[in-house]
């Protein structure tokens, strides 16, 4: 029985107070705290079965954070707030005696540029006070690296080649929306992308790279390859890997919305003046567009995220994928959300299961890889992110 203070009421964050919610022998208490506290009591009134608590709190002031902390005296903090917030939670966490997980790697907000080294660098502080910080439970990161961790463990000796694929073949009627937080978004998917090579990182232009690739239940779709935070970790985690990537798929119609919006100076983190007062390009435009959780109603279609790996099993090569399907009107039936903020909800719920039931809790700071991945690929399904796998099937990459 333990306490979880949930920071971030957006779509992911009602996925996971939901999820909790629906586990009362694990999550004892819940409160669901952000800087507009309406929007938790929004999601708080959607749990049916039982009370949750909820607060305001500006994630961005570590003397806030600690007060909210003391006040509730929570076991785990799952953090699905921005990513610019990861490390004023984390010193709140140390200063109180907190545990930590989240779904994204910190990122600063006058730079476009995510990394974990900001991160990597509390694990003696964490390990000083006993406590566990566990990095990137999403769905990517997350169940992706999990994913690795899984076929390294079972299925291979060393291995040398790993595609992460990344499908939304969704559909939600709008003209142009981000699936998640659109600041967040275009930073992400603007960026030059990268991929790790014979030791290296390999550097490209946005989108330079693109194959139609053939995804289960949906058929082929174009798919680029894109620089994502699991890459950094995943190769240093399994330094046998000679390749990895990560490919996402993107529509010819948002392709051309995101250049234009380049292309205008929309997509600029750099502050401008506007009748005196100071904005950004970008957070601007992110007023304008239409918020995640309000593309839930209506979406169809859905998500297919895996791991597709080649690699050496006794002596002999092997190739496996692994994968979800996730359709958005089932995540909407049993959430009111779409697909993307529920394949993100429901690790984060788990992960946070996983800590609290002893079963990855070591003092310091880790990506899931570092966890046993058994307990986890046990339960995943059975809260609604079911996996497949394919041995020595033909990968197409």
């Amino acid at each position: 029985m333990s306490k979880v203070l949930i920071i971030g009421a957006g779509g992911v964050g009602s996925v996971v107070a939901q999820k909790c919610a629906a586990s009362p022998e694990v999550f004892s208490e819940i409160m669901l705290a952000s800087r507009t506290k309406s929007k938790c009591d929004a999601i708080a009134a959607l749990i049916k079965n039982r009370t949750i608590q909820t607060a305001q709190v500006d994630a961005d002031s570590v003397p806030e954070l600690v007060a909210l902390f003391n006040e509730f005296q929570p076991e785990l903090v799952i953090n699905v707030a921005l990513p610019y917030q990861d490390l004023t939670i984390m010193d709140a966490c140390l200063e109180t005696g907190v545990n930590y997980l989240d779904t994204a790697n910190y990122e600063p907000k006058d730079e476009a540029k995510f990394e974990y080294s900001w991160q990597w660098a509390y694990q003696e502080k964490f390990k000083e006070k006993g406590l566990t910080a566990i990095l990137g439970c999403g769905f990517d990161p997350g169940v992706t690296s999990i994913y690795t961790a899984y076929a390294a463990k079972h299925h291979f000796d060393e291995i040398h080649y790993l595609d992460i694929v990344d499908c939304n073949a969704g559909d939600h009627g709008k003209a142009f929306a981000t699936n998640f937080n659109p600041e967040i978004n275009i930073r992400e998917v603007t960026q030059k992308g990268r991929y790790w090579e014979n030791g290296q990182w390999v550097e490209t232009q946005p989108h330079e790279i693109k194959q139609a690739l053939n995804y289960p239940n949906i058929g082929p779709k174009n798919s680029y390859v894109i620089y994502h935070e699991e890459l950094e970790s995943l190769v240093k985690n399994f330094p046998t890997l000679k390749r990895a990537r990560f490919w996402m798929t993107f529509g010819d119609e948002y392709l051309t919305h995101l250049r234009v919006i380049q292309n205008i100076g929309m997509a600029s983190i750099e502050p401008i003046l506007y009748k005196g007062v100071e904005i950004v390009p970008l957070q601007f435009l992110k007023e304008t567009l239409p918020k995640p959780e309000e593309l839930a109603d209506g979406y169809t279609g859905e998500t297919s995220i895996g791991c597709r790996i080649k690699g050496i099993k006794d002596g002999q090569e092997k190739t496996y994928y692994v994968w979800n399907n996730c359709k958005h009107q089932d995540a909407f039936e049993e959430t009111s959300s779409q697909g993307v903020s529920f394949t993100t909800g429901v690790p984060a719920m788990l992960g946070a299961m996983m800590f609290l039931t002893g079963k990855w809790r070591k003092p310091g700071v880790y990506n899931v890889e570092e966890f046993n991945p058994d307990p986890f690929m046990e339960l995943i399904g059975q809260y609604g992110l079911p996996w497949q796998e394919e041995i020595n099937g033909d990968l197409e990459l």
